[in-house]
């Protein structure tokens, strides 16, 4: 018999890998005429199915109120700044009433180099969701997966656009940096 219509997609056939949170990162650098600004997300969960060697899927998801900025990274025991509470604010990421970013990948392809692939994906922040397309290398081995990626979105395709100061505009683009460790 088929599946009804509305039934959620089959999960992709392979073996679960599962991003180990301590060994793996998810940073940002936004900027604006004066500064440029480092920050990150320290909550974050994510998988990524492997069969016959290859990546077949992968997806994860951000709890945006997990958010630093500057030198606000908790893991390094600073104390507060304005930057990180403006952030999560809803001028910025509204974390109160978006507190998840979400990404599912919809394909994954072989691109040119070693461990060199093409990944493209929904990206759902801030109440709006976008296809992305970046370049990923993930390294495939016996006992571990290693994936990461450094790519730019523009922040007003998830309606972020606080235009910051007149004489400090702030940037379109923000950089993104995936740096994940996966086991089973």
């Amino acid at each position: 018999a088929a599946a009804p219509a509305d039934a959620a997609p089959a999960a992709p056939a392979g073996d679960r890998w599962v991003v180990q949170p301590g060994t793996s990162s998810i940073s940002f650098v936004g900027a604006k005429v004066t500064k440029t600004h480092k920050g990150g997300f320290g909550d974050f969960t994510g998988e990524a199915v492997i069969a016959d060697g290859k990546p077949v899927s992968t997806s994860f998801t951000v709890q945006m109120a997990s958010l630093w900025a500057d030198e606000q990274n908790p893991a390094e025991g600073t104390g507060p700044y304005k930057l990180t509470g403006h952030l999560k604010s809803p001028d910025f990421f509204d974390v109160d009433a978006h507190p998840t970013a979400d990404f599912a990948s919809t394909s994954i392809r072989a691109a040119d180099g070693d461990n060199a692939w093409s990944v493209t994906g929904n990206l759902t922040m801030h109440g709006k969701t976008n296809e992305v397309t970046f370049p990923a290398t993930i390294e495939v081995a016996p006992d571990a997966v290693r994936a990461s990626a450094s790519f730019k979105i523009n922040r007003h395709d998830w309606a972020i656009s606080y235009p910051g100061k007149p004489d400090d505009l702030i940037k379109d683009d923000v950089a993104l940096s995936l740096d994940f460790n996966l086991g089973r």
